[in-house]
């Protein structure tokens, strides 16, 4: 009897984690939409809003900059130092296809080592003032690259130089370390 419960708390795990990986994948593809269509607007009418019995309309741009930042922060162009991989289209763009080496971070949210490890590495990352990028791959969120880079365990760095894996590394690493893997990768 404990078999056959078994098999059913195996099969409504493997259908749960089957429907959450169906709706991030519908989640992404609707925020890649948004994400196209930088200039879309919407229309609201006041009238349904107030008791106003005028019927006038206002556009509102709901992905435009002014309306999104406060006056008080500076509109910079300031080179993060590291950036989430959206899906396999953002990472081949900003990876793959990157002029600058970078260190890819294998993560999960509920690894314990991965949320010790990500702080000591952007902050390696930052001490070499753009000459590396970063970018952080969730791997319950992006399966596919998990598996296409052989990852088995997080945390998993990677380092990658024009679209070539050059050196990786498995669990945690102190900052000496972490500072002697970013040099090395860039050729110091």
């Amino acid at each position: 009897m404990s078999v056959i419960n078994d098999l059913l708390c195996n099969r409504r795990s493997a259908d749960v984690m089957a429907h959450r990986l169906l709706v991030r994948r519908i989640w992404t593809l609707s925020m890649k939409d948004i994400r196209c269509h930088p200039a879309s607007t919407a229309t609201i009418a006041s009238s349904s809003f107030s008791t106003s019995l005028q019927s006038t309309t206002t556009r509102v741009s709901f992905l435009s900059p002014s309306r999104t930042l406060p006056r008080s922060l500076p509109h910079t162009s300031r080179r993060a130092v590291s950036f989430n991989v959206q899906d396999h289209e953002d990472f081949t763009e900003r990876v793959i296809n990157s002029d600058l080496p970078v260190l890819v971070d294998f993560h999960a949210q509920w690894c314990g080592p991965c949320k010790i490890l990500g702080p000591r590495l952007e902050k390696a990352v930052a001490k070499q003032k753009g000459r590396v990028a970063m970018a952080k791959v969730d791997i319950d969120d992006h399966t596919d690259l998990a598996i296409e880079y052989g990852v088995s365990a997080v945390p998993t760095v990677i380092a990658m130089r024009g679209g070539d894996v050059v050196d990786h590394f498995v669990g945690i690493k102190d900052d000496d370390e972490l500072d002697s893997f970013v040099s090395k990768i860039i050729g110091q």
